[in-house]
C-alpha cells in the first residue's frame, strides 16, 4: 500500500505539514505515511479544518442556554423558537476564494452555508451576508480592482441565493484599506424544523451503508482547505484552480432530496462536503460516533477522466453529502436523489474498527485511524504580543473634529459609503421569495421574517465595527455582540443567540495572536453578560496579504424571537407630528469613530468601558414599549451618532424631522446602548414613565414632519438628503462601467 515518497521536503511544504507534523503522522500510523495519506492529514490539519491555532481560545465561549437545541460542534446551531420550532443557522466566510474569483467564491461560500443548513434537516429560509472591501472610490488600479470584487460578489451571492429560492433579507457592508489585499465575504443562513426533527452529521451502526449524493466529483476546488490557511502573495493571484465551481439548480434539487428523504426513517446521519470534501465529512461522521469506515473510491461518482484516490479524497467539489443510511434502505435513498436526477451511490459501509480504510479498485491506498485526525490535530499555543501600534493611535485628535462646525461635519458623513444606502446591493438579491420577509434590506437594523408554523417573528442582523476592533480588540468584539443584540431588539424582538465568523490576520503574527485571544475574551464577556450564547461559527485567519493583516473582524450574527409576528417594530418615521425620544446616555465616544476617519482622516482613540446593564436595559425599554403597543419606530445609534441616525431614518421614511438635542458635537458621538424612538404625543407619558420603571434616560428632543432634516445647527433639505442617500453608492461603484 505505501510507496516510498520522494522530496518529502518539497512535498510537505506544499501540504503546508511541518517536519514535526510528518514524525507525528509516522507515530500515529506506525510507518511511513503514502500520498493520499498526506493528502489526509494535511488537510484536517489545516487551519480551516482543525482550528490548531484557535482552539485554545475558542474553549470557554458561552454554549449553553435553556433555549439552545444543539451547539457548537455540529453542521450549524439550533435554538428552540416555541411551539415545537427549532431555527437553524450558521454563519461561514468564504474570503481567499472571493478574492481570487469573486463570482464563483461568493457563490460557493453561499451553497456550502445552505448545505449547513439542510443537512441538519431543515428548510432554509433567510440568507444574510457581511461584506468587507478596501478602497472603491478613485481611479487607481486598487480602487477599479475592488470596484470589480464588489460586482462579483455582489452578483455571485445573488445568483447562487435567488436560484435556490431562499430570501437573502439584509447584511452589511464596510470600507477599510486593509481590506485592500483582503476583502471579507462572510455568508450566514437560517433554516426552520421541527424541533424533534433535526438530524445530525453521525455514522453509526456497523454495517450501515454510507451513500454518496449529489453532483459528480470534479478536480475542482483541489487544496481549498490548504489555501485558505496561508497568506496571500502575489503568487497567489495564480490560485483560480482551488477556487470551487457552484451549480444553484443542482443545489436546489439537493435540497429537496434531501427534505424529502427526511421525512423517511432511513437516515442515520448525514454531512455536507464542504472544505476537504470526501476527507473531512468522512472523518467528522465516523468522529462523531466513535466508528470507522471502509470506502471504495473507485465507486464515486466522477465528472472528470483519470482521476485517483488523492483527488477523490481532496476535491472540493460542490453541491455534494455523504449519508449513513440504515441498512436495507439502500434501495430506496438511491431512488429519492434518482427521482431528482442527482448521482447516489454507495461507495461503503460503518466498521467497528474506528479506522478508514480506503480502497481503489480493490487495493487498500489509505488506512488511518478516525481518532487521532481530529483529536491529536496540533493544538498550537503561538506567542502573542501587544501590538506596539495600539500605543501609536490612543490619543484622538477629537480637538481638529470640534474645530469645525456641525454642518460642515454632516455633509461629509452623509457621503460616506459606510452611511449610504446599499440598493445597488440589495436589489440584486431576491428579498421577497418564500412571502414571510417582514422587514427588508434596507429598512435599516435587523431583518425580519415570520414563523408561518407558529405565528412569531425571527429577528436576525450582523454586525461588527472593524474600526473599533482595531482600537481595543477586547471591547471592538464585545461591542459586535452588544450592537448585533441592539439591532435586534430594535424590531421588539428579544436577541437569544449568536453565530460568529472570526476573521483575523496571520496567527504566525504574535500581535495578530493577541488581538484574536482578546477578541475571543470580548465575545465571551459579552455573550455571557448578555445571555445569548454561541450556537455555531467559523475562524478565518490568514487574512493578510504582502505582510500585511486586515482589521481584527470579528462578525456576528444575533438571531431573536418576537412572540407576535403582527407586531414587528419598524425603523422608520409613521406620522406627523410624532415625538422624537433620545433613549440612553450620551457620553462623547469618538474613538474609532465615523466623524474621525472621514472628517479627520484618523482611526485612533479609546473606548470608555462597557455597560452590559445599560445594554440589556435598552433591550428591555424598546421590547417591553413595543409589547404595550407604545412605539410607532426604533433605531439605535452607532455610525455618526445621532445626526446620521435621524438622516437615515429621514431619507427611508420620507419625511422631515426636527431635533433640539443641545448636545454640540456629540450629535456625531458614538456611545453604545442608545436609541431613538418615535411616540404619539398621547404616548409620550407613559413611555417615560416606562423608562423611569426600567431605570434607563429617556427625554424629548424633537417631532417628525417637514420637508428638512434638522438637527441643532446642522440641516438638510429631505430631497438634497435622499438624493445623496440613495444615489450615492451607485454612482461610485458603477464610475467605470
Amino acid at each position: 500500500m505505501s510507496k516510498q515518497l520522494e522530496n518529502i521536503e518539497e512535498l510537505l511544504a506544499a501540504h503546508k505539514l511541518s517536519y514535526a507534523d510528518y514524525e507525528h503522522i509516522k507515530q500515529i500510523l506506525g510507518r511511513e505515511p503514502n500520498l493520499v495519506e498526506i493528502g489526509i492529514f494535511s488537510a484536517m490539519w489545516s487551519e480551516h479544518c482543525s482550528y490548531k491555532s484557535s482552539k485554545k481560545y475558542l474553549n470557554g465561549f458561552p454554549t449553553k442556554a435553556p433555549w439552545v437545541i444543539q451547539g457548537p460542534g455540529e453542521n450549524a446551531g439550533v435554538i428552540d423558537i416555541g411551539d415545537g420550532m427549532a431555527a437553524v443557522f450558521k454563519m461561514e466566510s468564504h474570503n481567499h476564494p472571493s478574492y481570487i474569483e469573486p463570482f464563483q467564491g461568493a457563490a460557493t461560500g453561499v451553497g456550502g452555508i445552505l448545505r449547513d443548513i439542510f443537512t441538519m434537516g431543515a428548510r432554509p429560509v433567510a440568507n444574510l451576508n457581511s461584506l468587507r472591501f478596501g478602497d472603491v472610490d478613485g481611479k487607481g488600479d486598487t480602487e477599479r480592482y475592488q470596484r470589480h470584487l464588489v460586482r462579483g460578489v455582489v452578483d455571485g451571492i445573488g445568483s447562487y441565493g435567488n436560484c435556490m429560492g431562499v430570501p437573502t433579507i439584509g447584511g452589511e457592508m464596510s470600507f477599510e484599506s486593509c481590506y485592500n489585499g483582503n476583502i471579507l465575504v462572510n455568508a450566514f443562513s437560517l433554516g426552520l424544523a421541527k424541533s424533534d426533527e433535526i438530524f445530525y452529521g453521525k455514522a453509526e451502526g456497523i454495517g450501515n451503508p454510507v451513500i454518496y449524493v449529489g453532483s459528480k466529483t470534479g478536480r475542482d476546488g483541489l487544496g481549498g482547505a490548504v489555501m485558505s490557511s496561508d497568506s496571500f502573495t502575489e503568487e497567489s493571484k495564480k490560485l483560480r484552480p482551488t477556487v470551487q465551481v457552484g451549480d444553484p439548480f443542482t443545489e436546489k434539487l439537493l435540497l429537496e432530496a434531501c427534505l424529502e428523504l427526511f421525512k423517511t426513517d432511513y437516515v442515520v446521519g448525514i454531512q455536507d462536503m464542504g472544505a476537504a470534501g470526501l476527507t473531512s465529512s468522512s472523518f467528522e461522521m465516523a468522529g462523531r460516533s466513535g466508528s470507522g469506515m471502509v470506502m471504495h473510491l473507485d465507486k464515486v461518482p466522477a465528472r472528470e477522466e483519470g482521476m485517483t484516490p488523492y483527488e477523490f479524497m481532496l476535491s472540493e467539489s460542490q453541491e455534494r453529502m455523504l449519508i449513513c443510511a440504515k441498512k436495507g434502505s439502500e434501495d430506496k435513498v438511491i431512488e429519492i436523489f434518482k427521482k431528482w436526477d442527482l448521482d447516489a451511490e454507495v461507495i461503503g459501509e460503518v466498521t467497528d474498527t474506528g479506522r478508514m480504510e480506503l480502497f481503489w479498485h480493490g487495493e487498500k491506498v489509505a488506512d488511518i485511524p478516525v481518532d487521532p485526525v481530529s483529536e491529536e490535530a496540533p493544538i498550537l499555543d503561538r506567542p502573542t504580543k501587544e501590538p506596539e501600534y495600539l500605543k501609536e493611535i490612543k490619543d484622538a485628535n477629537v480637538e481638529a473634529l470640534k474645530a469645525k462646525n456641525n454642518q460642515e461635519i454632516f455633509d461629509t458623513l452623509i457621503k460616506s459609503l459606510d452611511v449610504v444606502d446599499k440598493a445597488w446591493v440589495y436589489t440584486q438579491y431576491d428579498s421577497t421569495v418564500q412571502t414571510n420577509t417582514e422587514k427588508h434590506p434596507g429598512s435599516l437594523d435587523s431583518s425580519v421574517i415570520r414563523v408561518k408554523e407558529n405565528g412569531k417573528a425571527l429577528a436576525m442582523s450582523s454586525d461588527c465595527n472593524p474600526r473599533y476592533c482595531y482600537i481595543d480588540p477586547f471591547k471592538g468584539a464585545a461591542m459586535a455582540v452588544m450592537e448585533s443584540g441592539r439591532n435586534v431588539a430594535m424590531s421588539g424582538a428579544r436577541p437569544l443567540a449568536i453565530t460568529d465568523c472570526l476573521n483575523y490576520g496571520n496567527p504566525e503574527n504574535p500581535e495578530v495572536m493577541w488581538q484574536f485571544a482578546k477578541g475571543c475574551e470580548g465575545i465571551k464577556e459579552a455573550c455571557k453578560e448578555l445571555n445569548t450564547p454561541v450556537v455555531s461559527g467559523n475562524v478565518s485567519l490568514y487574512n493578510e496579504t504582502n505582510g500585511v493583516s486586515i482589521f481584527p473582524t470579528p462578525s456576528i450574527a444575533m438571531v431573536g424571537v418576537n412572540d407576535d409576528a403582527t407586531n414587528v417594530l419598524r425603523s422608520e418615521f409613521k406620522e406627523d407630528g410624532d415625538v422624537v425620544v433620545l433613549v440612553g446616555k450620551t457620553k462623547g465616544e469618538f474613538g474609532g469613530s465615523l466623524a474621525l476617519k472621514e472628517v479627520v482622516g484618523e482611526i485612533k482613540g479609546q473606548m470608555s468601558d462597557l455597560d452590559y446593564k445599560e445594554e440589556l436595559k435598552l433591550w428591555d425599554f424598546v421590547i417591553k414599549a413595543n409589547e404595550k403597543k407604545l412605539l410607532q419606530s426604533a433605531k439605535d445609534l452607532n455610525l455618526g451618532g445621532l445626526a446620521i441616525a435621524l438622516a437615515k431614518v429621514a431619507a427611508i421614511s420620507n419625511k422631515g424631522v426636527k431635533v433640539n438635542s443641545d448636545l454640540g458635537v456629540n450629535i456625531f458621538d458614538e456611545s453604545p446602548s442608545r436609541a431613538i424612538v418615535t411616540v404619539k404625543k398621547e404616548n409620550l407619558e407613559e413611555l417615560l414613565n416606562l423608562a423611569k420603571e426600567i431605570g434607563i434616560e429617556a427625554k424629548e428632543i424633537g417631532v417628525v414632519g417637514g420637508k428638512s432634516v434638522e438637527v441643532d445647527d446642522v440641516t438638510i433639505s429631505l430631497d438634497k438628503l435622499k438624493d445623496i442617500y440613495f444615489n450615492t453608492f451607485k454612482e461610485v461603484i458603477e464610475q467605470d462601467l
